[in-house]
């Protein structure tokens, strides 16, 4: 079974993110979901070629983290987009992250702060699947630095094709527009 790729064209029109900006990031996404494709396909080839364990399976091994959660957490990203970045105070993500964060002002002073760190990578708050607590999480490159056995809740791209762009170097900017556009719905629904 191939992975295809989603239409995400009803993000169009977003505040505070232009056309060009999507567009081009959604062509990166695409990428990602092709590159994953092949991955499947050469490395299933190399494995009935008796292949398994070479040095070149070994290093598209590796790869295969790389382009799978670049397209997965594009997924994620885009599907927590095109809301209108209110969070429900009654539903249940909102009292969890008051559980856990005291209320959600300082939740989102931590994952805005989490944001703003330099460099390029991703925001996530992850929910632990044993324990239930909420963590905001800085991840550097797609395939390191995930929590073993925690759901992804909501997904901030901060890598520069997310944001160049439209803003520069203001990275706060773009964190501050992503938050206009959350779409709660989708975040909550990720929630165990």
């Amino acid at each position: 079974m191939a992975y295809t790729a989603k239409d995400y064209g009803k993000l169009l029109g977003m505040e505070g993110l232009s056309e060009t900006l999507l567009k081009n990031h959604f062509t990166l996404y695409q990428g990602y979901v092709t590159n994953t494709n092949k991955l499947v396909d050469t490395l299933s080839q190399m494995l009935k070629e008796g292949k398994a364990g070479t040095p070149e399976y070994a290093e598209l091994k590796r790869r295969f983290g790389w382009e799978f959660n670049g397209m997965r957490l594009h997924e994620y990203y885009f599907e927590n987009l095109g809301g209108k970045g209110v969070l429900d105070k009654n539903g249940k993500l909102a009292k969890k992250i008051a559980e856990v964060f005291g209320s959600s002002e300082d939740w989102e002073k931590d994952f805005k702060g989490v944001g703003s760190m330099r460099g390029i990578g991703w925001v996530v708050l992850y929910q632990d699947n044993v324990s239930g607590k909420l963590f905001n999480c800085w991840i550097n490159e797609h395939d390191a630095g995930h929590l073993a056995g925690c759901t992804p809740i909501l997904i901030l791209d901060v890598f520069e094709h997310a944001f160049m762009i439209d803003y520069g170097l203001k990275k706060a900017d773009y964190i501050a527009a992503f938050f206009k556009n959350i779409d709660w719905k989708a975040a909550e629904g990720r929630l165990k």
